[in-house]
């Protein structure tokens, strides 16, 4: 493997570990004046930089399965094996993040600073703990392909 396997595990730790860190402060700040205080200061940084994150993530797993002869394989449903079916499972999963990432971030910066609707607070909250639980799930399929390999 070449670089890329580094530049997307310092991306995947940089991801997850944001993602646990938003969500303890979010469980944290109870108080709504508290959330008014650092939300609209942090939440402008930790997006930018998660989005690199992610764009990292997406790029250089792009470039490893290229690299790597994976294109054809993945879309040839008559072949299976532990590695390729745990990484045809986590490349779902990835793609519904990014999806929900994507809503997450434009109700964040649209929102920022600003009162929410409740709908914009319950897709907000929602995507926020879709993102937090698929990243573990991610992650999992990560650990059985490296396993496999």
């Amino acid at each position: 493997m070449g670089w890329e396997i580094h530049i997307h595990l310092i991306a995947a730790v940089s991801w997850i570990g944001g993602s646990v860190f938003m969500f303890i402060l979010g469980i944290s700040l109870r108080d709504k004046d508290d959330q008014q205080a650092v939300y609209p200061r942090i939440g402008p940084i930790f997006g930018y930089f998660e989005m690199g994150s992610l764009i990292a993530l997406l790029i250089t797993g792009t470039l490893m399965i290229i690299n790597n002869g994976l294109i054809t394989i993945l879309f040839d449903m008559n072949i299976h094996n532990i590695a390729i079916d745990a990484l045809r499972q986590k490349l779902i999963i990835v793609a519904i993040m990014t999806i929900i990432t994507i809503i997450h971030t434009v109700i964040a910066f649209k929102t920022n600073g600003k009162e929410r609707t409740k709908l914009e607070t319950i897709i907000s909250r929602g995507s926020s703990m879709g993102i937090f639980i698929l990243n573990f799930i991610v992650l999992h399929h990560a650990i059985v392909i490296r396993d496999a390999l």
